[in-house]
């Protein structure tokens, strides 16, 4: 149970922060960058499924909204996991109490496949875009590769656990299908990108 009866402390006024563990931290260090910016990602999510929640007649896409909607709340929760895991010094030593399993890296797998196999084969590149749930979902997509991306710089100075590395690279591809799987239900074109356009002369 978290209990916040106060919402500013002034401890971090001078730019310090406290983990987890009690240790105090400059807020630029890795470890508070890496969590901070798997918080931002759940910020994205959550705008995703207010997103979600505005859609008026959906038609044929209820069903595919109602199974994108729950594994949300879903990832949202494990995101505050990882972002506890990473907040806790000695997690790759059994010190976290919450953190991402295995587990949780293979239903992202599953979920991403079942999904991909309604699609179409890509044979370029895709723009960014879908319509409105596409576009959030490629962001998220996009936040979730720096996120990764500042775990993996973690991992270079700290020990890092392989399933938070894994759990948020699964993440990012299940946002690109899921990216896709959002325009095909709303009947939105794809837009690919064109490699052989025409340029202007300079």
């Amino acid at each position: 149970m978290v209990y916040i009866s106060k919402v500013y402390t002034k401890f971090g006024d001078r730019g310090d922060t406290m983990l987890a563990s009690g240790d105090t931290v400059g807020k630029d260090a890795p470890r508070v960058a890496a969590y901070g910016e798997v918080d931002e990602l759940n910020a994205v999510i959550g705008v995703l499924r207010v997103e979600i929640s505005r859609v008026g007649e959906p038609g044929g896409a209820r069903e595919f909204l109602a199974a994108l909607d729950a594994s949300l709340a879903r990832i949202q929760q494990e995101l505050f996991d990882l972002g506890a895991e990473l907040a806790t010094p000695g997690a790759t030593e059994g010190k976290a109490p919450l953190k991402v399993e295995e587990a949780d890296v293979t239903r992202l797998e599953q979920e991403l496949d079942a999904w991909n196999a309604e699609l179409p084969p890509l044979r370029s590149f895709i723009l960014p875009g879908g319509g409105p749930l596409g576009a959030w979902a490629h962001l998220a997509r996009t936040v979730c590769r720096r996120a990764e991306r500042t775990v993996v710089a973690l991992g270079r100075v700290e020990p890092v656990r392989a399933e938070a590395v894994r759990y948020i690279n699964r993440l990012s591809d299940w946002f690109f299908v899921v990216a896709r799987a959002a325009a095909h239900a709303f009947d939105v074109p794809e837009v690919l990108w064109d490699t052989h356009r025409r340029k202007p002369a300079p």
